[in-house]
C-alpha cells in the first residue's frame, strides 16, 4: 500500500493546471489506486448488508409467537384498526349524533377499587368485571365514526369521547385534535355529531344538545359513497410501571351511548354489530371471550371492546414487530471501517512524509483538504447509500418470510432511512479526516471519532443508563446523527416507551443530523487552520 501511495503522490506533483478540478481528479487517482482502501470501502458496504441479514436470521431462530401482517393506513404507515362496531352503510350525506354516558375499563388480574392515575399510564375506570380489576386506559376511545369499508386500514373520521384525554377527533391514524377535556358520567354526559358533506367529514361536541361547538374537519379523498357509519369502543393496553420498567396490561373498555339519531339524508336502518380487525391488536388486546360485544336496550347501545385506532409504534408495544433500523444494525461495523479509511487518507502521507509533495502540487493548502474530503465523502455516502438500499428492503422481505411482520413506514420515510445512513457514513468519514489532519495520527483520531460517536450511541440505546442521561448523549454528541435513521415516529395520542432504548431519539431526524455535521464543521475548520499555519 505505501509504494503505491507514493507513486500516486508522486504523480500528483505536476503542475495543477485546471485548477480545482484536476485536484479533485489527482486525490480521486490516490485513493482508488491504493487497494487497501478501496478493499475497505467496498467490505464496509459488505458488512452492512451480511450483519443486517444476519440479524433478521436471529430474530427467526428465537422463534415464538409473532403478529401477523399489519394492515396499513391512507399514509402508508402500519396501524392499529380493531375495536368493536354498531354500523350500518349509510349512502349520500348525513348526521349522526350520540351522547356518550358512561366509558369504564376492566384490565386482566386481581379485582380492586379503582385504576392507577394519568401519571401511571392508565385512568381509573369503573366497577371491574368478574376476575378483572377495574382500569381505564387514557386512550380507550367510546365514538362515533365514519369508515371508508369494515376493511382494517381503510380511510376513517371519528369523534369520541377517551379515558383520559377528553373529547378527541381523529382521522386515518395519525390526525388528532382536542376537544373538550374531562371525564364522562350519566350526570355529565358528552354529546357527539358527526356530520357528511361529499369528501368532508365535521365533528362537533356539546354538554346540553343545544349548544354544539365544532372539534375538527377531516378530508377524505375518494370516500366511499357508502361508507360503514356508527358507534365504536376500543381500548389499548394500559402502560404500568414494572421493577423492570413500563409494561403492558391487556384492557378492555365499555361504552354507554344514549340517544343516537340520524338525520340530513341518513334515515335509520338495521344496525350490524361486528368487529372490525381481531382483539389482539398490537396495542391492545384482552383474552377474556367477553372483550368484544354490544348489547341494545331500545334505542341505547352499550358497547365493550379491545383494540386501538392508531398507528403502529416501536417499542414494548409493538413487541415482535421489526422495524427499519433492524436491518441496519450493521451500519455502525461499516462506519468504523470507513473512519479507519478517512483517518488513513490524510495520516498516511504524513507517516510516509509525502504531505509535502500533496500540499506543494496543489493550488491551495485549504483546496488540497477539501478534495480529500469530497472523495472521502463521495465514497462513503456511496457506499452506505447501496448498503441500505439492499439490506432494507430485502431484510424487510426476509423477516416477513420467517413470520415477523416489518413496520410499514411511508416512502419519503424509508427514501430518508436509506439516504441517510449514506449521509451519516459519509459526513463521520469527513469528520475522521479532519481529525486526522489534526491529530496526524490515524489511531488516536480513530479513537476520538469512535468514543464520539459510536460509544454514546451504544450506552444511550443499551438501557444501562437513565432515560435523562440517555437523551443527553443523543443531543449534545456526534451520535445525535444517528437520529437520521430512525424511521418509527412520535404520536401523543399513542402509549409506549419513547426512548432511546426502544428506537427513539430526543431530537428529530434532521435536527440530529445538524448535531453532527456541527461537530465535522468544526473539526474540519481547524483543520484548515492547522494545515495553513504548519510547516509540513
Amino acid at each position: 500500500m505505501t509504494t503505491t501511495l507514493d507513486r500516486a503522490a508522486h504523480r500528483s506533483t505536476r503542475p495543477a493546471r485546471g485548477g480545482f478540478g484536476r485536484l479533485l481528479h489527482a486525490e480521486w487517482t490516490k485513493f482508488r489506486t491504493v487497494r487497501g482502501w478501496v478493499l475497505t470501502t467496498i467490505g464496509s458496504a459488505l458488512v452492512i448488508c451480511l450483519v443486517g441479514l444476519l440479524a433478521t436470521a436471529a430474530v427467526h431462530e428465537r422463534g415464538g409467537d409473532a403478529p401477523g401482517a399489519l394492515p396499513v393506513g391512507p399514509g402508508g404507515e402500519a396501524v392499529n384498526d380493531s375495536f368493536t362496531f354498531v354500523h350500518q352503510p349509510l349512502a349520500g350525506d348525513g348526521t349522526l349524533t350520540v351522547s356518550v354516558s358512561s366509558l369504564t375499563g376492566e384490565g386482566e388480574g386481581e379485582s380492586d377499587d379503582g385504576g392507577a392515575g394519568e401519571g401511571e399510564a392508565s385512568a381509573k375506570g369503573g366497577e371491574g368485571g368478574k376476575g378483572g380489576r377495574s382500569v381505564l386506559a387514557p386512550w380507550a376511545k367510546a365514538g362515533i365514526i365514519v369508515k371508508d369499508s369494515l376493511e382494517q386500514g381503510s380511510s376513517y373520521a371519528s369523534v369520541m369521547v377517551t379515558g383520559a384525554h377528553g373529547v378527541r377527533m381523529q382521522y386515518d391514524f395519525t390526525h388528532d385534535t382536542a376537544g373538550l377535556p374531562g371525564e364522562v358520567s350519566p350526570e355529565s354526559p358528552r354529546l357527539l355529531r358527526l356530520r357528511r358533506s361529499g369528501d368532508v367529514i365535521t365533528g362537533y361536541q356539546s354538554v346540553d344538545g343545544d349548544h354544539w361547538t365544532e372539534v375538527g374537519t377531516a378530508r377524505l379523498p375518494g370516500l366511499s359513497r357508502t361508507p360503514q357509519v356508527g358507534l365504536f369502543v376500543t381500548s389499548p393496553s394500559v402502560a404500568e410501571p414494572t421493577g423492570t420498567g413500563t409494561g403492558f396490561s391487556p384492557a378492555v373498555a365499555t361504552g354507554t351511548f344514549d340517544t343516537v339519531s340520524l338525520e340530513g339524508g341518513w334515515s335509520a336502518g338495521t344496525w350490524l354489530t361486528g368487529q372490525v380487525g381481531r382483539d389482539a391488536g398490537t396495542s391492545g388486546s384482552y383474552t377474556r371471550s367477553t372483550s368484544s360485544e354490544a348489547v341494545a336496550s331500545g334505542g341505547d347501545f352499550t358497547l365493550t371492546g379491545a383494540g386501538d385506532i392508531a398507528p403502529v409504534v416501536g417499542g414494548p408495544a409493538a413487541s415482535g414487530v421489526r422495524t427499519v433500523e433492524n436491518f441496519l444494525v450493521g451500519a455502525f461495523a461499516g462506519l468504523i471501517m470507513l473512519v479507519v479509511v478517512a483517518a488513513s487518507y490524510i495520516t498516511a502521507e504524513y507517516r510516509r512524509g509525502l504531505i509535502a509533495v500533496t500540499l506543494a502540487a496543489g493550488p491551495g493548502r485549504s483546496r488540497v483538504l477539501v478534495a480529500k474530503a469530497l472523495v472521502m465523502g463521495s465514497v462513503a455516502f456511496a457506499a452506505g447509500l447501496a448498503s441500505a438500499a439492499v439490506t432494507v428492503p430485502f431484510g424487510g422481505s426476509r423477516s416477513s418470510a420467517n413470520g415477523f411482520p416489518v413496520l410499514t413506514v411511508p416512502t419519503a420515510t424509508e427514501l430518508r432511512v436509506v439516504m441517510g445512513t449514506g449521509l451519516v457514513l459519509a459526513t463521520t468519514s469527513v469528520l475522521a479526516l479532519a481529525l486526522g489532519t489534526v491529530l496526524r495520527r490515524s489511531a488516536v483520531a480513530i479513537t476520538v471519532v469512535v468514543v464520539g460517536m459510536v460509544l454514546p450511541y451504544l450506552l444511550a440505546t443499551a438501557a444501562i443508563l437513565p432515560e435523562g442521561a440517555s437523551d443527553w448523549l443523543l443531543k449534545v454528541t456526534p451520535a445525535a446523527g444517528f437520529a437520521l435513521q430512525q424511521s418509527v415516529e412520535r404520536y401523543d395520542q399513542v402509549v409506549s416507551v419513547y426512548s432511546p432504548a426502544t428506537g427513539y431519539h430526543p431530537l428529530a431526524p434532521w435536527e440530529g443530523f445538524a448535531v453532527l455535521c456541527a461537530y465535522t464543521a468544526l473539526a474540519f475548520g481547524a483543520a484548515v487552520a492547522l494545515l495553513r499555519r504548519r510547516d509540513v
